[in-house]
């Protein structure tokens, strides 16, 4: 290896150690923030009466523990495979989301039995105190996303749409305690909760779907495995393409594996362009890692899907 060669691949080495080291301080800066404010938020929730800030707060520790485990596994992902775990351990941030999820839906259900009854029977709320908290909610929430908006991982993207949808909960309270301020109408804060409530068992219901689509290692959601098939056999010297399967790590790292069936017998030196090529085709269309068996016309598959 020449010099210059080792200096890039250092160079190169620094600039990832850098970079991963930016993401967990962002994603740990995010989860201090969020855990400091969830706590904040039980004890107003409590002094204020108000079910709407109890039901974010409970939205938060749920949140606070999908970005701990956010932070964990950036850590845990620059591990690389090994004994263990031959693909690495990416597929560990699926056990986080499954977590998060239960704590979430755990929650939001007994916020929902403390709600409902108050929505028959609505009680006074210190109105002025969750229009504090509510302007320190955006405050706080809103500069977790703009330390996140500096990064570019996969983690940092998904904690700060967390993020964006606590903004986005406590504008809502915002407009709330602005509306019960001008108007008697203390239903207004269960009914809120109850919004909010929903909207946090949809999106979990959404994400143990997707979770478990991957656990069972279904075809990931934005493959196309005809469009795959016909990429690979409009390829020079390829006359099909048979026994493909692709499946996904951890929902962004897609692998797949398939047979290509030769039109003929090719040099060794071809046959290793072209799985180069197939691997390019397939990174373009989302697939990471590609394992691939080359066959001739007539060349015997014992395999379940082989023609």
């Amino acid at each position: 290896m020449k010099m210059n060669d080792k200096k890039e691949v250092k160079h190169s080495h620094s600039h990832t150690h850098s970079h991963n080291y930016d993401s967990e301080k962002n994603i740990g800066f995010a989860f201090w923030m969020n855990i400091s404010f969830a706590i904040i938020e039980v004890i107003g929730g409590l002094i204020t009466n108000s079910v709407a800030i109890l039901s974010d707060a409970v939205h938060d520790f749920g949140d606070s523990i999908s970005l701990g485990l956010a932070w964990y596994f950036q850590r845990l992902s620059k591990k690389g495979s090994d004994e263990k775990y031959s693909y690495g351990y990416k597929r560990f941030s699926l056990l986080g989301a499954i977590i998060n999820s239960v704590v979430l839906l755990v929650g939001s259900i007994l916020i929902l039995s403390e709600t409902i009854p108050r929505i028959i029977n609505p009680q006074e709320t210190n109105i002025k105190g969750m229009f504090i908290l509510s302007i320190f909610g955006v405050i706080v929430n809103g500069a977790a996303i703009l330390r996140l908006r500096k990064g570019n991982t996969l983690n940092e993207r998904v904690v700060s749409l967390h993020m964006m949808e606590d903004v986005l909960g406590w504008l809502a309270i915002f407009i709330g305690t602005i509306i019960m301020y001008f108007f008697d109408a203390p239903i207004i804060d269960p009914i809120m909760s109850v919004l909010i409530s929903f909207y946090i068992l949809f999106n979990v219901f959404k994400n143990i779907k997707l979770s478990m689509r991957v656990i069972l290692q279904g075809t990931p959601v934005d493959i196309d495995i005809d469009e795959i098939k016909k990429a690979i056999t409009e390829m020079e010297n390829v006359e099909s393409v048979h026994d493909f399967h692709s499946w996904s790590v951890d929902g962004n790292y897609n692998i797949a594996t398939t047979h290509v069936v030769l039109k003929q017998n090719i040099p060794m030196d071809e046959t290793s362009i072209l799985k180069e090529t197939i691997r390019d085709k397939l990174k373009q269309l989302n697939i990471q890692h590609v394992t691939i068996e080359l066959e001739t016309i007539g060349e015997e598959c014992i395999f379940e899907e082989c023609i």
